[in-house]
């Protein structure tokens, strides 16, 4: 499999991804825009976040979830089958806009992704606005990947990957860990990364996106990023220099607000030397793998991403020889 190309799976689009599309059109967005237009619904919806974490959720029964400890934060080790490699580890940081959703939310995804990758999963809780900042989420990040490196697992063996605030949170935190000079992680996933919280309008996508408004997104970056500078690479990871980073893979849906600056993302890592797979899926919603129980193109990018983590071990076991051609 070559890793540094543009993809864009032609797959017909199944009726459960019409159905959630057009429910999202007809409920998530339109509530979106009514309520998130003050302080107050951010903690009334990380509050709500908290009783969702309650709600049992169904795993299959090859699922394992163990609560895990960090010095500022707290999270959980996923493990899904059989022959895990327990060397190595994927280091994930969920979504929800830096103010909702856990480890909990997100099992759909944590889970698909330690099968796949065929190694634990890390689900970090790290902490979240309103209360708390940027520098507090990628703090937490940084000490938690740390942690990982103090238990003994080899930076090429840890991965990162995360969706939406997540993917801000792990290209930020691969820019930090670079310019810290520590040891990278082997490889990293975003699954529709939030990249720019500067001021600017996002047009792109603004009436097809059946999930976020952007003038909502636009308002939540102003929020998080008062008295920060915006295009500080660590706020707007979009801005930043990729060189030396390793292995992307980003994903995003056509019609997400988000998808230019994923695509940004990707040319700009380009251009820097880094290798980045870049896949555009059809109509699929922001953060389209969290629908795996009931989307088929949502699993079936699983396997995708098996793919490319596959081919980057690949790299691994087998380097270009000196002075070869790429």
């Amino acid at each position: 499999m070559h890793i540094d190309r543009d993809v864009t799976p032609d797959y017909p689009l199944s009726w459960q991804a019409r159905a959630v599309i057009g429910l999202m059109h007809g409920t998530l967005k339109p509530a979106s825009i009514l309520f998130m237009r003050h302080a107050l619904a951010l903690d009334c919806a990380a509050r709500l976040g908290d009783v969702v974490n309650l709600l049992p959720l169904r795993l299959p029964g090859h699922v394992t979830i163990t609560p895990a400890g960090f010095s500022a934060c707290g999270g959980e080790w996923v493990r899904a089958g059989e022959g895990l490699d327990e060397r190595k580890v994927v280091l994930y940081f969920h979504g929800g806009g830096y103010f909702s959703c856990s480890p909990a939310t997100h099992r759909p995804i944590t889970w698909r992704l330690s099968r796949v990758a065929r190694r634990p999963v890390l689900a970090l809780d790290y902490r979240q606005g309103p209360v708390h900042t940027l520098a507090d989420s990628l703090s937490d990040a940084l000490d938690a990947y740390r942690c990982l490196l103090g238990q003994g697992y080899a930076a090429e063996d840890v991965l990162l990957a995360g969706d939406s605030a997540g993917g801000h949170l792990t290209l930020a935190t691969l820019l930090a860990l670079r310019d810290r000079e520590l040891p990278l992680p082997g490889a990293a996933v975003c699954l529709s990364p939030w990249a720019d919280l500067t001021d600017f309008p996002r047009r792109a996508n603004r009436w097809q996106d059946p999930m976020l408004p952007a003038g909502r997104v636009r308002w939540l970056a102003r929020r998080w990023t008062a008295g920060l500078d915006p295009r500080d690479p660590l706020v707007s990871p979009v801005l930043g220099d990729f060189s030396g980073l390793p292995p992307l893979m980003i994903l995003t849906g056509s019609t997400e607000v988000l998808r230019d600056e994923a695509r940004r993302v990707a040319v700009r890592a380009r251009r820097d030397g880094v290798p980045v797979r870049y896949e555009e899926w059809r109509r699929m919603p922001h953060c389209f793998p969290i629908l795996a129980d009931v989307v088929p193109e949502a699993r079936t990018a699983f396997r995708h991403m098996g793919e490319f983590l596959a081919a980057v071990a690949a790299l691994d076991e087998d380097p270009p020889a000196e002075g070869a051609a790429a």
